[in-house]
């Protein structure tokens, strides 16, 4: 497409990448370390898994805060209405998405009696009292929702290779890192 298209701000960029690069990490460090023994290993790995969350919690508050203040670009006129509800539906849920999961986690954590300490210096205070039963429900939560938030990533990633391969609207260079706004 040779007719500009308008891009995301560099901060709305560098906060998706970042993120998306963190959830992606979080998401394979907590399916491969559930799946090992308990060792210190496993319980390096679960304060590796609680840093990438708390980070993206961070993050996330910036880029809400940053998108509150910041209009993004609009959709081309010819998008069709329902491609309209569902992105922002899409958007809307993964926001909710990328707040509700790292508190599920910091709650199921601190229903089960491990205290976060970010990067290992920064004790965050427990958000409830150690009960078993109450971290059991926490913990199916947090999988419900990562599972949930992994849907939701296969269809916003495929929305935009559709954009992107089918309709060539330009849409997917709005989001990528140095390029151009007009795709070349």
């Amino acid at each position: 497409m040779n007719t500009p298209t308008p891009r995301y701000t560099m901060i709305a960029i560098t906060l998706h990448w970042g993120i998306a690069l963190l959830i992606f990490g979080g998401f394979g460090l907590g399916q491969y370390m559930t799946e090992l023994a308990f060792s210190p290993t496993k319980l390096k790995l679960f304060s590796w898994h609680k840093w990438v969350g708390v980070t993206v919690f961070a993050l996330v508050m910036l880029r809400v805060l940053w998108r509150l203040s910041h209009v993004p670009p609009a959709l081309p006129p010819e998008t069709p209405v329902w491609q309209r509800r569902v992105a922002g539906a899409t958007h809307g849920l993964l926001y909710g998405l990328m707040v509700l999961i790292p508190l599920s986690g910091w709650l199921y954590s601190s229903a089960s009696g491990f205290q976060t300490v970010y990067f290992g210096v920064l004790p965050l205070p427990d958000l409830l009292a150690r009960d078993e039963h109450l971290a059991g429900w926490l913990k199916w939560a947090h999988v419900s929702l990562n599972n949930l938030l992994a849907g939701l990533v296969i269809l916003h990633v495929g929305a935009a290779l559709k954009h992107q391969f089918v309709d060539r609207d330009g849409l997917l260079w709005r989001m990528l890192p140095g390029r151009s706004t007009t795709g070349e």
